[in-house]
């Protein structure tokens, strides 16, 4: 649709170029090249595309703000020419000419002021919550982590997660430097998570828009996300432990698949039997450790001479810790 309005355009502003040529500035180079006129009208619509695609990089935003800031400088050097073509006494010419310097000063200054003190203004409201009550929380911004990791995919495809995808550009640059750095492991991890952006992509059930904002000024690319949270209102997804912890402090929501996994882990209670497979000696003196599906650490009293086999065991505490949920069991054949 893009591309059928910027070829719209094109067309446009050359048959407009043909028509001002003919009708104003016909003779001399007009009447032995007569295709001149429609070649500059093409021009200026080239020139119109390229501004487009320059403005494409610049939020919202930030446009408004140049175009209210614009119009506020305006208005004040219309005020001023007022009060100088009634009291100054000066020359009408000489207005005129100052009028036009004056104009482009104060447009300049309206437009950087409002810019720079942005979030300050409260004129800025209108367009600071710029969609209705409730819709920024649909949106969802992907970190560079929770991309590597992978089970965002996953995560998708069950259609659990709602609300629109949006992938920052720098966070896709990062990506990129992984993928291309010389350590053979950031490389594998890099390339992994493009595989990821790949097949979510493919998936006609996933949705992934690509979020052009950008901010130069800022280095950390977690600096820039929450930032960009702060600014559309959207919530960040990851399974960075510090970036969760910085997005909350600045007010930012955060689904963090870690604590996903976590809560989604079964319930197990004392007193509950199970069946695991020991694979290796435990710390302590004739323990063995096996694992559930979804990795929690099963410690087996007892387990160590019995490596290699599946057996049934008693559950007798569990144990919750940062790194996640540790069981402690011994075989039933033994609690009995």
């Amino acid at each position: 649709m893009i591309m059928l309005l910027r070829f719209i355009v094109l067309i446009a502003f050359t048959l407009i170029g043909q028509y001002l040529g003919v009708r104003y500035f016909s003779g001399g180079l007009l009447n032995q090249f007569p295709w001149l006129a429609a070649l500059f009208g093409a021009l200026a619509g080239f020139v119109v595309i390229l501004l487009d695609l320059y403005f494409k990089h610049l939020s919202v935003r930030n446009i408004l703000s140049v175009l209210i800031g614009s119009a506020l400088g305006l208005w004040i050097h219309s005020l001023l020419m007022q009060v100088a073509y009634n009291f100054a006494g000066v020359p009408q010419d000489q207005l005129a000419q100052f009028g036009i310097i004056s104009a482009a000063i104060f447009a300049y200054l309206g437009a950087i002021t409002v810019l720079r003190g942005q979030d300050e203004f409260a004129v800025m409201i209108p367009f600071v919550k710029f969609t209705a009550k409730g819709a920024a929380e649909d949106i969802v911004l992907l970190d560079t982590s929770v991309i590597i990791d992978g089970r965002v995919a996953d995560i998708c495809e069950t259609a659990f997660l709602s609300g629109k995808l949006y992938l920052p550009r720098f966070v896709l640059k990062e990506l990129q430097l992984i993928a291309d750095s010389s350590d053979p492991l950031k490389r594998n991890r890099g390339r992994r998570g493009l595989d990821i952006l790949n097949r979510m992509k493919k998936n006609p059930q996933i949705e992934i828009k690509i979020h052009e904002t950008d901010y130069p000024e800022l280095n950390a690319v977690d600096a820039k996300l929450v930032k960009l949270g702060l600014e559309i209102g959207g919530k960040v997804l990851t399974n960075d432990f510090n970036l969760n912890k910085v997005a909350e402090l600045q007010g930012v929501k955060v689904l963090n698949i870690n604590e996903l996994a976590n809560a989604l882990k079964p319930i197990v209670i004392p007193g509950e039997m199970m069946q695991v497979k020991v694979l290796k000696e435990g710390k302590e003196q004739d323990q063995g450790v096996a694992y559930l599906d979804d990795g929690t650490m099963v410690v087996v009293d007892g387990g160590r001479r019995r490596i290699g086999q599946t057996l049934s065991v008693t559950i007798t505490s569990v144990l919750q810790t940062q790194a996640g949920r540790m069981i402690f069991a011994k075989p039933t054949d033994e609690s009995r």
